[in-house]
């Protein structure tokens, strides 16, 4: 190994190269996740001291009155001890791991991708991205089609700053729903969150009533028309099924018109 071979490989050039490949695209969060990832060595014998698949996702932010777009990881997941590898030496590494409770749904224009990265002391670190798909778990599923049930229409998915419900990670993902049947003249909106849960599913619901009257439009000004309300479902109650949950909602939201 010459020494403008190792100086090539520390800035990127003749280096290895990392393809991660999944076994599927889509997943629910808490669901396992497996694959393997692709190692091709370059020109040199290099030392990698980890590889590293983390969890990121977009959201947005508040700036001067203006909202950008800004990434975040949400979780990382090493997958290997140091090893060394060969020039032009070829290796999978399989990797599994749990998708993080608190990964945002793919819904809207909300998207989330894995990047993977070999760490090379001395070295340009090659990356790999790649997009997946975030569906709603089975519980999840039971409270959208519990709201579909009653007319309710998905308008918008966004996922925003917030330090109090967001956790950890400090995001919350917010599910803005439109009143197409029952509540249709009562509500302008129904917004929903998942927050997460030892078991079961624990909902973050703000219930905005329709401004009604000028005491009405005087309410609505000041926020004052709108209810945020905590919701622990158990799991003996999501078992019986989307029916069930609407009427728990409908009364729910009844009691706070």
């Amino acid at each position: 190994m010459t020494f403008f071979q190792r100086m090539l490989a520390s800035i990127g050039f003749g280096a290895a190269q990392v393809d991660t490949r999944l076994s599927k695209n889509a997943y629910y969060p808490g669901e396992e996740v497996e694959g393997v990832v692709h190692i091709r060595g370059g020109q040199v014998e290099q030392r990698i001291e980890e590889i590293y698949i983390s969890l990121v996702t977009e959201y947005k932010r508040e700036v001067n009155n203006s909202r950008v777009k800004e990434t975040r990881e949400i979780a990382k997941y090493l997958v290997s001890d140091p090893f060394t590898l060969g020039p032009n030496e070829e290796m999978e590494v399989p990797f599994r791991f749990r998708l993080a409770e608190h990964t945002p749904l793919t819904l809207g224009h909300t998207p989330v991708w894995f990047s993977t990265g070999l760490d090379i002391a001395s070295a340009i670190d090659p990356s790999d991205s790649d997009r997946i798909e975030v569906i709603p778990s089975p519980e999840m599923q039971v409270v959208f089609d519990a709201a579909d049930r009653l007319g309710f229409r998905l308008r918008e998915a966004e996922v925003k700053q917030s330090p109090r419900f967001g956790g950890r990670i400090g995001l919350l993902q917010e599910f803005e729903f439109v009143p197409a049947g029952r509540f249709r003249g009562e509500l302008d909106e129904l917004e929903i969150s998942f927050l997460p849960a030892t078991e079961g599913l624990e909902l973050l619901m703000q219930i905005d009533r329709k401004a009604r009257g000028l005491a009405g439009f005087i309410a609505e000004a000041v926020d004052a028309d709108e209810t945020l309300l905590r919701l622990r479902i158990h799991p003996a109650d999501l078992s019986k099924g989307s029916s069930y949950m609407a009427g728990l909602l409908a009364e729910l939201i009844q009691d706070h018109l």
